[in-house]
């Protein structure tokens, strides 16, 4: 006799179904020679159950060096404001805060929310990637928070810029898209050798 599915698990599911990964092909034209020569050359495409394209994502094809242990980070490699991949959203999308991303290609660079009260319960590690326009260019630099919250402010014409919740994930994770609890969408991909798990769907509480 089979058990019934939790709605919650049994919706978490179907949303799973409706969505897979493909190759994605080398990184846009947008992006700088500069960012585009410390990316992947071909990146990972996230398609929905039509056919049509979520996003397309390009890592970086080696580890940045230079990062030391911050507090509630899962990072120890990763140097604040490092450039750690690029993404396209062909069409309007949405961080978990609910605001909007604009169709368009940005860069990801890593940061850490602040300790100052502000952010608490909105993930359990402080690690985000923060979005920016293609002009940004300069794949090696490493912006302090001040300055890369200033670049992401361009790219969501907000007070608050654009940003993605991610974690390394364990050793043995695997590559691909899947749900996590009961809104979340995650995918999973590498950094050079490092595992990285990214939050592309979901809605954040509180």
């Amino acid at each position: 006799m089979h058990k019934l599915l939790p709605l919650t698990v049994f919706a978490a599911s179907l949303l799973f179904g409706q969505y897979k990964t493909a190759p994605a092909g080398p990184p846009p034209s947008d992006l700088s020679p500069s960012v585009q020569a410390l990316l992947v050359k071909d990146g990972v495409k996230v398609l929905k159950a039509d056919g049509s394209v979520l996003c397309e994502v390009w890592m970086r094809a080696a580890e940045p060096a230079g990062g030391s242990k911050e507090e509630n980070s899962t990072f120890t490699a990763f140097p604040h404001g490092a450039l750690i991949g690029a993404i396209r959203f062909p069409a309007r999308h949405y961080d978990r805060r609910g605001q909007t991303i604009k169709p368009g290609v940005y860069t990801m660079r890593h940061s850490l929310f602040p300790l100052n009260g502000d952010h608490l319960g909105v993930a359990p590690q402080r690690d985000f990637l923060v979005l920016s326009l293609p002009t940004d260019t300069d794949g090696a630099a490493t912006p302090a928070f001040d300055p890369l919250m200033e670049m992401s402010r361009k790219a969501s014409g907000t007070p608050h810029p654009l940003v993605l919740s991610y974690w390394k994930s364990d050793a043995g994770a695997k590559p691909g898209f899947e749900p996590m609890g009961d809104q979340d969408v995650v995918l999973t991909i590498k950094v050079g050798s490092t595992p990285v798990s990214i939050i592309l769907i979901g809605k954040a509480e509180g």
